[in-house]
């Protein structure tokens, strides 16, 4: 299965590895309300954007349904990220979402 990252600055990145994404979210460290968020796409169109704030919002790209999880760390986010790149969507459904973008 495929997956890709998206950079602070909005670069792609295939197939990172576990190291890798660990880096593009210590871009959250800093603040930039320009660039708020990174991202980590699977081939299904999922998607979960990570914000500063520790916003997570979990969605079909293509068919929306946005939903999220507030105060979420950085580890539960590459957790989270990690089923995500494996295709668990079932286990991610699983979680504790709330609807909307949380804003």
């Amino acid at each position: 299965m495929s997956f890709h990252v998206t950079t602070r600055r909005g670069g792609d990145e295939p197939d990172p590895t576990l190291a890798r994404m660990r880096q593009i979210l210590a871009e959250l460290d800093i603040n930039d309300d320009e660039h708020p968020d990174v991202s980590l796409t699977h081939e299904s169109e999922w998607s979960l954007a990570a914000y500063s704030s520790g916003l997570l919002v979990y969605e079909n790209i293509e068919a929306g349904d946005p939903r999220h999880m507030k105060n979420v760390s950085r580890d539960q986010v590459l957790r989270l990220w990690c089923m995500l790149s494996e295709g668990q969507l079932a286990e991610i459904e699983a979680e504790r979402w709330l609807p909307g973008y949380g804003n």
